[in-house]
């Protein structure tokens, strides 16, 4: 899952960066409001971690700006200012979750995977496929109930295939949504990690899981 981070702080910044990214997430920073939206709105994001208090466009406008143009990408506030007047006008104006400063990193994860979930329309933790479960909090799968040990990559292309499971999801899609944006990638990584996957997945069941549609990308279905 890739997580946009518009915050000013920038030791803030970095240290959400790294503990995101320890956590599984590819992160983008964006340091004021103007380059938070111009990045909300040409890059493809699972959720957007926004500050209130930012230079330039203030956090309510830009999270105002992407709902009044429709776009609907998971946004939480996190921000210094807890009053009741700031929450409510948040979560009105199209916020999915408040998070107040301080907070520990760890609430801050749960947060993000619930909103993911909630906008993929998989509410509960473990999304399964078939006998193929996927636990979204300990970033494990298993099927038939046997382990399947990945790659921290490998997790997280099956995790988007399986929040967005019975749809194509191209090759783009997916180098969109589990690299950053500055991540410099070759032009077969993806079906790389795929070929691991139908390995540790597929193999040696009758029932295969991940399917290729030809000229259009992947589908995790049963059948």
């Amino acid at each position: 899952m890739k997580i946009l981070v518009v915050e000013d702080e920038r030791k803030l910044a970095a240290l959400l960066k790294k503990g995101l990214e320890e956590n599984g997430f590819a992160v983008d920073l964006a340091f004021d409001g103007t380059e938070g939206l111009h990045q909300a709105e040409n890059y493809a994001y699972d959720a957007i971690l926004l500050d209130l208090m930012l230079p330039e466009i203030d956090g309510l406008t830009v999270l105002r700006t992407l709902r009044e143009r429709r776009n609907d990408v998971p946004v939480l506030i996190v921000t210094a200012r807890g009053e009741i007047s700031d929450k409510v006008e948040g979560l009105n104006i199209g916020a999915d979750d408040y998070i107040a400063k301080p907070f520990d990193l760890a609430e801050v994860i749960a947060r993000l995977r619930a909103a993911i979930r909630r906008n993929k329309g998989k509410p509960v933790p473990v999304v399964t496929v078939g006998d193929l479960a996927i636990d979204t909090n300990a970033r494990t799968a298993s099927r038939a109930g046997v382990a399947v040990a990945l790659s921290s990559r490998e997790y997280a292309m099956l995790e988007y295939l399986a929040l967005n499971a019975g749809r194509v999801v191209t090759r783009t899609e997916l180098m969109d949504h589990i690299y950053d944006t500055n991540y410099e990638w070759d032009s077969n990584v993806i079906e790389v990690h795929i070929n691991h996957l139908r390995n540790k997945i597929d193999k040696g069941s009758g029932n295969r899981l991940i399917h290729t549609v030809r000229g259009a990308g992947y589908v995790l279905r049963e059948g």
